[in-house]
């Protein structure tokens, strides 16, 4: 594989001395570019997008062309697994994700198998071997998916939701029906990210949307259980290089020493935890990814760079940082903001690292 030019990102997720804090933005290939929608346009859909390598590629490689972002995230969608899986997923405008089939039943749970990852998610590995050849050892590239949890909110309510009632109803009254679920995604994701790492993903994300939802002991026992199962079963080398996990569960804040037992390189943060209270409870045991709110971007530019001054002081001296947002960027964002941002993070982070 051709050397990497830009390990920053790689070193301070293991909290090796940088000279800069890296920075990389979670949905940072996406609609907030108008040359992401002109690929989405000429996809014609947003699975077409996603199964297309070539495409796949293009809008991955789009941020690195414009921005001095430290890492590249391959473009896919955390619902792969449960498409894969038969469900026939699709997005409808103005309502997201949707699946045309749901998992109701222990029947439905009993029918569902590991999928093969070279064949029915060969699309995603393909995708992230040409990403590997064309990024040129730039940037690394992430590779990710969803927790067990929020594939099963989708695969069971059919697509998001406001009150997560038919989840949660199983949870409460099939909690065998519930794990056995559970247990098979976590197979599914374990199989899927090994796949991903051997293809070229040299970083891994792991998208815990949903967990926030629960109560500490439903998330340790629905959510936490199963994400640590796939931590303890994730390849941790490759190209002679280790390779870092993040761990990412949106309003789980109240979580973070248990989320730092897991066996993760780094926690993300969401905006409501506060960075320096965070870097105090977990100490050096994690990196910390994070964590402004993704709608300091619609301010103004100037706003956007106080912004990152006030998280970048609040996490303070030395390395164990990597800047993202607390979720992902707003479609209607400018992007010269999203530009600001990249260099106020680089610019203002050197004296934490002298």
């Amino acid at each position: 594989m051709t050397e990497l030019k830009n390990d920053r990102y790689l070193r301070a997720l293991l909290k090796q001395p940088v000279d800069k804090t890296p920075v990389w933005v979670m949905r940072q290939a996406g609609r907030y570019l108008p040359e992401y929608r002109e690929v989405r346009a000429k996809a014609g859909d947003f699975m077409t997008l996603c199964s297309t390598p070539e495409l796949a590629c293009e809008v991955t490689l789009q941020p690195l062309r414009r921005y001095d972002l430290d890492a590249a995230i391959i473009f896919s969608d955390i619902l792969t697994i449960p498409d894969a899986m038969g469900l026939g997923l699709h997005f409808v405008t103005g309502e997201g994700p949707k699946f045309s089939k749901t998992i109701q039943t222990p029947a439905d749970i009993k029918n569902l198998t590991v999928p093969d990852m070279e064949d029915s998610l060969g699309y995603v590995m393909d995708a992230i071997r040409l990403t590997r050849r064309e990024i040129d050892g730039k940037v690394p590239l992430i590779g990710f998916s969803g927790s067990p949890w929020t594939l099963a909110c989708y695969m069971i309510e059919g697509g998001s939701s406001k009150d997560f009632a038919k989840i949660k109803g199983m949870m409460f009254d099939a909690p065998d029906q519930m794990h056995a679920l559970l247990d098979v995604l976590a197979d599914s994701v374990i199989a899927y990210l090994n796949a991903q790492i051997q293809a070229g993903a040299q970083a891994i994300m792991l998208f815990d949307t949903w967990g926030g939802l629960l109560s500490p002991e439903n998330y340790n026992a629905f959510s936490l259980a199963y994400m640590k199962k796939i931590i303890s079963g994730l390849q941790r080398e490759a190209d002679g290089r280790e390779v870092p996990v993040t761990l990412f569960t949106k309003g789980g804040g109240q979580w973070l020493e248990a989320m730092a037992e897991t066996g993760v390189n780094s926690l993300g943060l969401d905006w409501t935890t506060d960075i320096t209270q965070a870097r105090q409870r977990v100490g050096n045991k994690v990196t910390l990814q994070g964590n402004m709110d993704p709608c300091v971007l619609y301010a103004s530019g100037d706003t956007v760079e106080r912004e990152v001054m006030k998280i970048l002081a609040g996490f303070g001296k030395g390395t164990g940082h990597v800047f993202n947002l607390g979720h992902g960027i707003h479609p209607a964002v400018d992007p010269e903001n999203m530009a600001r941002l990249v260099d106020a993070v680089h610019t203002h982070s050197k004296p934490y690292h002298q």
